[in-house]
């Protein structure tokens, strides 16, 4: 039985590889195990290397910086000589670069942290009813609060975008749809790139000089401070929108053109659409980079006591200026101006975070929808 077995075996065999489908030869499986480090050895390592140069530096009688310093290169160094032993040197090189890279990170975010964490804590002090509902007239020392100072920044920053915004997004737009790279829009480019790097004080003197030729010298209300924080939004905005609109897809608007849609409302149906999430992230950040500015404000604003909410009459107060003339110029006792600037600096970040929200719930709801 096993011969006959086998001799069918062989004609099988046989048949197959004559009608050209033979069977590949089995090749034999050769399984390499590898071993790695458990989850926890990075923690570990880290921790030790912490101790050991907590030891040094106490013994070198060095600070902080110092033992952060020598913890960051001695773990580096025994995570790749561990590492390398255990793993294999492909794997060690990997976890140095992450090492490297995440050490990166922490000291890219440490002075991030300090600020916030001595903004919050300085500015807590005052962070009470009264610094949103009373202005500072007829205050001298103790008391008093920025109603007058946020009410002024919440004007003209509301004015220079209004009027940044709706130019810097179509110049944008003509940059990418309709320039072409032509002579104009290669001078536009140009000159955004320039008023990108301006030093503020110039666009405060800019806008001093245009209304004192206007209005005669001493010139000093709301709307002249807008026009100033103007000049310095609208090149963030065209630089930002522009570089959103570049990253449309040109099918899209090839598409649209097929079904017969005109330029104009492709642009405003698929592509700003498309690219709203991005638009709305660079007006935030131009947002935020000129309601901090001070220089600009103390030129064409000037600074003020009560609340005034015409931005086309007299001075205003604004939270940086309130905040500059509070640590500048303090008066007794000097503890009551500190905390009040402190308090302003706070308020001015919680904006600039408040403005990130929106700008994220801005790209939520008009992003395109995907289902």
């Amino acid at each position: 039985m096993s011969t006959g077995t086998e001799r069918n075996r062989t004609d099988a065999e046989v048949t197959v590889t004559g009608t050209g489908l033979e069977a590949p030869a089995a090749t034999p499986t050769v399984l390499r195990r590898t071993s790695t480090l458990p989850k926890w050895a990075p923690w570990g390592l880290l921790a030790a290397a912490a101790v050991v140069m907590a030891g040094v530096t106490a013994l070198l009688g060095s600070g902080v910086g110092l033992w952060a310093f020598l913890t960051a290169v001695s773990f580096a160094l025994v995570t790749y000589v561990v590492s390398r032993s255990v793993e294999g040197g492909r794997r060690a090189m990997d976890r140095l670069v992450t090492v490297v890279v995440s050490t990166a990170f922490a000291l890219a975010m440490l002075p991030l942290v300090s600020v916030l964490w001595t903004v919050v804590t300085e500015g807590w002090a005052r962070f009470d009813t009264a610094f949103f509902t009373q202005s500072m007239r007829g205050i001298v020392g103790v008391g008093g609060g920025a109603l007058h100072a946020v009410q002024g920044t919440l004007i003209i920053t509301g004015l220079a975008a209004l009027m940044s915004i709706p130019v810097g997004v179509l110049t944008a737009i003509y940059l990418v749809e309709y320039g072409n790279n032509s002579k104009l829009a290669r001078a536009i480019t140009f000159f955004v790139d320039v008023m990108t790097g301006i030093p503020s004080i110039v666009a405060g003197l800019f806008a001093y000089a245009l209304f004192a030729l206007l209005f005669g010298p001493g010139v000093r209300f709301g709307f002249v401070g807008a026009v100033a924080l103007t000049v310095l939004m609208i090149p963030i905005v065209v630089r930002s929108t522009e570089e959103m609109l570049k990253i449309v897809p040109n099918e899209l608007r090839e598409a649209s053109f097929a079904l017969g849609v005109p330029k104009w409302r492709t642009i405003l149906k698929v592509v700003i659409p498309t690219t709203a999430g991005g638009i709305a992230t660079g007006v935030t950040l131009a947002i935020a980079r000129v309601i901090g500015e001070t220089a600009p404000l103390l030129v064409t604003v000037g600074a003020a006591l009560g609340v005034n909410l015409n931005p086309f009459s007299g001075p205003m107060s604004t939270l940086p200026v309130f905040s500059y003339y509070s640590y500048a110029t303090p008066g007794i006792p000097r503890e009551a101006f500190i905390d009040r600037a402190w308090t302003a600096a706070l308020v001015l970040m919680l904006i600039v975070m408040i403005l990130n929200i929106v700008a994220r719930l801005i790209s939520r709801i008009f992003a395109p929808k995907t289902r």
